[in-house]
């Protein structure tokens, strides 16, 4: 079975926390082995520690999300430093910059203060960093390139930017991550950005519970209970192929994802959506970017005191 590595998701996120052994029992069962699980704020960084431990398949991230910015106390810093010091095994992330319509409403400079006290952690700790960049990507290359550049590398999450940034990006050391996002940007762009990606520098993602790719519904995995999906798809925690055929019920209507309500979550199997995706514009079968995409992985979370490294 190809194997795959989740470069970013949240099954912390309190909407699947509940559900997250199922969740992660059924990913590993479709070939993913492991999940770089990004804290958000200081309120999730224990979840995400326990997490940690309590799944060898789980990479934790501890990071303050742009989004979080106001919510900050005095003292987040000084709590941040100490999640890295006393777990060896965990990157920094999700920390970045957005100017989007949540962004807009967190003080900018700010937002670009606590950015800096991050970057330099991981610099200073030498674990990689995942980064959320919206309508920012001047301002963030600006800032890598005067701090930079970053032997142990970061992750553009979710990468949208443009074809042109790509080589900039690169050689200060950043991975491209691609989740189900990239399905709402044209496909001529789309193919034009991917075209630029070295390969040694490539990851996917599910971003899970957001990012929901635009696929077949009977290519998709449900999340059991979800509110948001339609009673009929309910109960299906897993692929939807063997209901939707027969379902005469299921409205033509709710034959692909892109009609399901903006909430919808995503489960992290569905990462492989984003391979056959992702692939079908490299022209690369799915088992070369897997493995790809799986070995430039492993190559950026095995630093130092990291758990790929404790089972070699």
């Amino acid at each position: 079975m190809m194997k795959l590595f989740d470069a970013h998701c949240h099954l912390q996120d309190p909407r699947i926390l509940s559900k997250a052994p199922q969740l992660i029992a059924k990913a590993i069962d479709t070939g993913v082995v492991r999940f770089a699980v990004n804290g958000v704020s200081e309120k999730d960084w224990d979840l995400v520690k326990q997490m940690g431990e309590n799944y060898p398949s789980v990479i934790p991230c501890f990071g303050l999300h742009p989004w979080y910015v106001a919510d900050r106390t005095p003292n987040w810093f000084n709590t941040l430093k100490e999640c890295l010091e006393c777990t060896p095994s965990a990157a920094v992330g999700e920390i970045g910059l957005d100017k989007g319509s949540r962004g807009k409403e967190i003080d900018f400079t700010d937002q670009i203060d606590v950015f800096r006290q991050q970057l330099e952690l991981a610099i200073e700790f030498k674990r990689p960093a995942s980064i959320h960049c919206v309508r920012a990507f001047g301002d963030l290359l600006q800032i890598m390139k005067s701090m930079g550049p970053f032997p142990a590398g970061v992750i553009l999450h979710s990468y949208l930017g443009s074809a042109e940034m790509v080589p900039e990006f690169a050689k200060l050391g950043s991975y491209f991550s691609f989740s189900g996002y990239l399905m709402s940007l044209e496909a001529r762009k789309a193919k034009k950005m991917l075209g630029t990606v070295p390969s040694e520098r490539i990851l996917l993602e599910s971003d899970a519970p957001d990012a929901l790719p635009k696929s077949e519904l009977d290519s998709l995995f449900m999340v059991d209970g979800d509110p948001s999906i339609p009673e009929e798809l309910q109960g299906h925690g897993g692929n939807l192929s063997s209901n939707v055929g027969t379902s005469s019920n299921l409205s033509h209507a709710i034959r692909d994802a892109s009609t399901l309500p903006k909430e919808t979550l995503n489960h992290p199997a569905n990462i492989q959506n984003v391979l056959s995706y992702v692939a079908s514009f490299l022209d690369m079968t799915k088992e070369e970017l897997a493995e790809i995409s799986y070995n430039n992985a492993v190559h950026l979370f095995s630093f130092d005191g990291s758990k790929l490294l404790q089972e070699n």
